[in-house]
């Protein structure tokens, strides 16, 4: 439940009852008062009673919490989230023991949750809010390795002067290793085949 109408003798009794029915603290949400009410005739006859609406405020951290909770509760997992919105971005950090199998093999673990979460976040953001998932520094090490990895192959590249084909990655993993060899005088890089199995191709210019 998203927002509620609710009605009592008076405004804050209204209030009150809406945020106890949305579990929500007066500060997570927007409160409009429709009816103020009156109190009639000597306080008993044709009194009115108050009527507002609560909605709650949209908190792309609370949401993104919110769901991984969930999830984590049905793996059995205890899991730290620590969470931080800068601008469009929100940053995704978690900690625990066996992070292992949050990240699965080639991070594709983690990359599914953190596709999930981008899906839950969005569903009710007004703009679109970017999602970054991360635990144990994976993100960095992972980019670290692709790196080297580019490099190497792109000295392959140069002395078997033959095209070098990686295995399928993610449009995430592909930009890395774009990226890294970009300013390369003597090879160039260009993805090929169809998600998720598309490949980045390693090649002379």
């Amino acid at each position: 439940m998203e927002e509620i109408r609710k009605s009592a003798k008076t405004v804050d009794d209204a209030i009150a009852a809406a945020l106890a029915d949305l579990g929500a603290a007066r500060e997570e949400v927007d409160i409009t008062v429709i009816d103020e009410g009156s109190k009639g005739f000597l306080g008993m006859f044709g009194s009115k009673d108050a009527v507002v609406l609560v909605k709650k405020n949209f908190n792309p951290e609370k949401e993104a919490e919110t769901f991984l909770k969930e999830v984590f509760l049905s793996m059995g997992l205890i899991v730290k989230i620590k969470t931080e919105q800068k601008d469009k971005h929100l940053y995704i950090d978690l900690t625990g023991d066996d992070m292992g199998i949050l990240i699965g093999k080639r991070g594709q673990t983690l990359d599914a949750l953190q596709y999930l979460v981008n899906l839950v976040v969005n569903k009710k953001s007004p703009y679109y809010i970017s999602v970054m998932l991360d635990t144990e520094n994976y993100r960095q090490r992972r980019k670290e390795t692709l790196e080297s990895l580019a490099f190497n192959l792109a000295k392959k590249v140069k002395h078997t002067k033959r095209n070098v084909v990686l295995e399928p990655m993610n449009p995430y993993e592909r930009r890395i290793i774009h990226s890294a060899l970009q300013n390369d005088r003597f090879v160039t890089t260009y993805s090929e085949g169809e998600e998720p199995y598309r490949n980045v191709v390693i090649t002379l210019k």
